[in-house]
C-alpha cells in the first residue's frame, strides 16, 4: 500500500453501538464505511492503532476490511446532528477533519456473525489464523478483547478480524494489559496446536514487511500520529525483533489454548490460578 486511499461521506445512515460511538456512512466511492472521529470518547490514538493495526494484520495475511481515511466536514456534522457523541454532560460535537473508516463487511453477505455457537466452529475456514492473531495482540499489547466477525460464504466461515483501536497501548497508549485481556472471549475458538504451529507463527513473524507499515504510518494525518502512538507502537516492533521474547510469547501461547478451553465456565478457584500463571508470564513481557 503505498498510498493511503481517501474518500468523502455523501450520506449519513446511523449510529452505531460502541465506546468510540461510530456512525456509518455512504461515501463517494460507493461502499459503507464504520468512521470513528478523531476526538472520540476512548482516547487520541484510535484512530492511528486502527490504521496501524489492520494493517498490521493485513500485511501479515489476515482478512480484514478495506480502510480508507474519510474526510468529514464540517457541513455534513451540521447537517446530521445523530452523528454527535453522548456524553454524561452532553451531546459532544465531533471534530471535522480526517476520521478511520472501515468498510462495513454486512453488504458483502447475507449472513454475517458477530457470535458463534461452539457447534459452527469447525465451519471457519481459516479457524488457526486466531493463535497468529493471539501471539500479535499479545506483541502489540492490545488494551481489548480480540473482535471479529463471520462471513458465510456456500456453508463455511471466513473470519475478518476487526476493531484494532486498542492495539499498542489502548487508545491512549498507557495501558500494558495482562494476557489474557486480548484473548477471543470465548477460548474454544483456538485449534489445539499442532506441532508446525510455532514454527509456523515464527516464521510469519520474522517475515512481516514492517516498510509497508512504515510507509502507511508516514502517511497519517499529523494529528494522528501522537508521540504516544508512535512511541508504543516502535516498543512493538522493538518486540518483534527480539527472537527469544517471539519464541517465549508463542510457546506460551500455544501451550494456554487447551487449559483456557478445558476452563472456560469453570469454577472460581481454577480461574484464580490461571489468572496468576498469566500476571507472572506478563512480568516477563514487561521486562
Amino acid at each position: 500500500m503505498q498510498k493511503v486511499k481517501r474518500v468523502k461521506p455523501l450520506q449519513y445512515i446511523r449510529k452505531l453501538r460502541g465506546g468510540s460511538q461510530p456512525i456509518l456512512v455512504r461515501a463517494d466511492d460507493g461502499l459503507v464505511y464504520v468512521v470513528k472521529f478523531s476526538n472520540n470518547l476512548q482516547g487520541p490514538n484510535l484512530p492511528f492503532n486502527e490504521a496501524l493495526g489492520t494493517e498490521l494484520f493485513r500485511v501479515a495475511g489476515f482478512n480484514v476490511p478495506k480502510w480508507r481515511l474519510v474526510e468529514v466536514s464540517d457541513d455534513f456534522i451540521d447537517r446530521n446532528p445523530s452523528c454527535w457523541m453522548e456524553t454524561e454532560c452532553g451531546k459532544l460535537r465531533p471534530d471535522a477533519g480526517w476520521c478511520f473508516g472501515s468498510e462495513f463487511l454486512s453488504l458483502r453477505s447475507n449472513s454475517i456473525f458477530e457470535i458463534l455457537p461452539e457447534q459452527r466452529f469447525s465451519r471457519i475456514r481459516n479457524r488457526r489464523d486466531f493463535l497468529k492473531a493471539w501471539v500479535f495482540d499479545v506483541l502489540s499489547e492490545h488494551a481489548d478483547n480480540r473482535q471479529a466477525v463471520f462471513l458465510e460464504k456456500r456453508g463455511s466461515l471466513d473470519a475478518y478480524f476487526i476493531d484494532h483501536g486498542h492495539l499498542f497501548g489502548g487508545a491512549n497508549g498507557t495501558v500494558t494489559p495482562k494476557l489474557l485481556v486480548s484473548r477471543f472471549l470465548d477460548p474454544r475458538i483456538y485449534c489445539e496446536p499442532d506441532r508446525n504451529d510455532a514454527d509456523v507463527i515464527e516464521r510469519m513473524v520474522r517475515h512481516l514487511d514492517l516498510s509497508a507499515l512504515a510507509k502507511v504510518s508516514r502517511n497519517l494525518p499529523d494529528e494522528w500520529r501522537t508521540p504516544a502512538a508512535l512511541a508504543r507502537y516502535d516498543r512493538f516492533v522493538d518486540r518483534l525483533s527480539d527472537p527469544l521474547l517471539l519464541r517465549i510469547t508463542v510457546r506460551f501461547i500455544l501451550d494456554s489454548v487447551e487449559p483456557a478451553r478445558k476452563d472456560y465456565g469453570g469454577c472460581a478457584q481454577s480461574s484464580r490460578i490461571r489468572h496468576r500463571r498469566q500476571d507472572l508470564y506478563a512480568q516477563i513481557l514487561q521486562a
